[in-house]
C-alpha cells in the first residue's frame, strides 16, 4: 500500500492544522469523517436504494415537508436554483427575484440566463426584505409566475423572514422558490406550513458534509407545471428525478454515495442529540455567542438587528484596516475565516459558524483575533 502517497497529498491540502470558521466547505463533523472510510458499492444495488431512502425520508422529517418530494442529486446548489427557474417557469415568464446580497443576484442571474425575465426587488445591503415591501411589488408586479427568497444572505450575513415573505407570495398566488444553502440545517424550514414550493440547499454548509450533494423538497405544483415546459434540460430534470426515486429510490446519475452516507449520519446524529429543536438551538447559540464575542472587540456587526445569520456573521473592518488582512494573519495563525464578499469585500470580513466548531475553537479564534486586531493599531473604544 502506497500510504505514503496519502501523506504526500495530506501535506498538499493539509499541511497544519487549521481550525475553520469559512462560509463553506466547512470542518465536516467526526461522524462524518468516520463515515468516509465506507469502501464503494453500486449506486443501484438494494444496499444504495436503503441508504438513499433513509437519507431522504431522514431528511423529508426534517424538513417538515410531508405533502412535498425530497429530492437528492450530485450538484452543487446551484443545480436545483437552475432547475426551478428551467422546470416550472414558462419561457419568457417573469420572476419576482428578491436580492439582499451576492446570492441574491445569483438567482437573478439563473432567470436570466435561462431564458426568463427578473423582476427585481432590491434591498441595502444589510437589510431584510420585509413582507410589506413584497406585498407591494407583487401588487405592482401580478404577471410574475414565482418569487425567489434567499433564506440566508452569505455575503451580508441577514436572515431573510422566510415564513412571513412565504406567506405573503402564497396570498397572491405565486410559487415559493427558496436558497437555503447556507440556512438548511441550522435555521427553521417547515415546507408544508409555510408553503414553500422549491427549498434547496449544500452539503458543505450545516450539515456538516463534504462538497458534492444538493438537496431540495419541491412541492406538487412544480411538477404539475415541468408536465407543461419544453426543454426542462437534461441533467436537472425534476420529472426524471423523481421518476427514478420512486422506482429505484436513486438518481438519474451517479450519486456522491460517501456524502449520502454522511448525510444519513448526520440526521441520525441530529436525533440522538434530541431532534431537530435541540440541533437548530446549538446553531442559534453558537451564533449568539460569536455575535457577542465580535461586540466585546469593539467591532460593529453588518446585518441589520433582529435579522441576524445563523450560520454566519458579517463584521465591519476597524477604521483603516482592510478584511483581507485580518483573513491572511489569522490563517498564519491557524485559523481560517472568510473574506467579505461581493460589493463589501473590502469593508467587511466574515466568520462562519456552521459545521464541527468546538467551544475550544471559539475560544481560540477570539484569542487570536484580538491579537491581530492589536497588532493592526485597533483598540477598543
Amino acid at each position: 500500500m502506497y500510504l505514503d502517497v496519502v501523506r504526500e497529498v495530506e501535506q498538499l491540502v493539509w499541511p497544519r492544522k487549521m481550525r475553520l470558521f469559512t462560509a463553506g466547505p466547512v470542518a465536516c463533523f467526526p461522524e462524518v469523517l468516520e463515515a468516509m472510510k465506507f469502501q464503494m458499492f453500486s449506486h443501484r444495488s438494494k444496499e444504495y436504494q436503503e441508504l438513499h431512502k433513509d437519507a431522504t425520508l431522514r431528511l423529508k422529517k426534517f424538513l417538515e415537508a410531508d405533502k412535498a418530494t425530497v429530492l437528492l442529486i450530485p450538484s452543487s446548489g446551484t443545480g436545483f436554483m437552475e432547475a426551478s427557474v428551467r422546470n416550472a417557469i414558462s419561457p419568457r415568464g417573469k420572476v419576482l427575484v428578491t436580492v439582499i446580497g451576492e446570492f441574491g443576484n445569483r438567482y437573478r442571474e439563473a432567470v436570466e440566463r435561462n431564458g426568463r425575465i427578473p423582476v427585481v426587488l432590491e434591498k441595502e445591503l444589510g437589510k431584510a426584505v420585509k413582507p410589506e415591501e413584497l406585498d407591494d411589488a407583487l401588487k405592482k408586479n401580478p404577471d410574475v409566475e414565482a418569487v425567489t427568497i434567499t433564506y440566508n444572505e452569505t455575503s451580508t450575513g441577514v436572515l431573510n423572514p422566510l415564513r412571513e415573505l412565504a406567506k405573503v407570495a402564497k396570498e397572491h398566488g405565486k410559487l415559493v422558490f427558496v436558497d437555503a444553502v447556507s440556512a438548511m440545517g441550522a435555521a427553521d424550514i417547515k415546507v408544508d406550513a409555510w408553503g414553500i414550493d422549491l427549498v434547496f440547499a449544500s452539503s458543505q454548509k450545516a450539515f456538516g458534509l463534504p462538497p458534492g450533494l444538493a438537496m431540495a423538497a419541491v412541492s406538487e405544483e412544480v411538477f404539475e407545471r415541468a408536465k407543461k415546459i419544453p426543454e426542462r434540460g437534461l441533467y436537472f430534470d425534476l420529472l426524471e428525478i423523481r421518476e427514478f426515486l420512486e422506482k429505484q429510490w436513486s438518481t438519474p446519475t451517479t450519486p456522491p454515495i460517501s456524502i449520502v452516507i454522511g448525510l444519513d449520519v448526520m440526521l441520525r446524529v441530529i436525533d440522538r442529540m434530541g431532534g431537530k429543536e435541540a440541533w437548530l438551538k446549538m446553531y442559534a447559540e453558537r451564533a449568539e455567542t460569536i455575535r457577542r464575542r465580535v461586540l466585546e472587540l469593539g467591532l460593529e456587526l453588518f446585518a441589520e438587528p433582529g435579522y441576524y445569520s445563523p450560520t454566519i456573521t458579517v463584521v465591519y473592518n476597524p477604521p483603516g484596516v482592510k478584511g483581507p488582512v485580518i483573513y491572511e494573519e489569522l490563517r498564519k495563525r491557524g485559523i481560517e475565516i472568510a473574506k467579505g464578499y461581493g460589493k463589501v469585500r473590502d469593508i467587511t470580513f466574515r466568520i462562519g459558524h456552521m459545521g464541527y466548531i468546538t467551544q475550544e475553537d471559539i475560544e481560540e479564534l477570539f484569542k487570536n483575533l484580538k491579537e491581530v486586531l492589536t497588532s493592526l493599531g485597533f483598540a477598543k473604544r
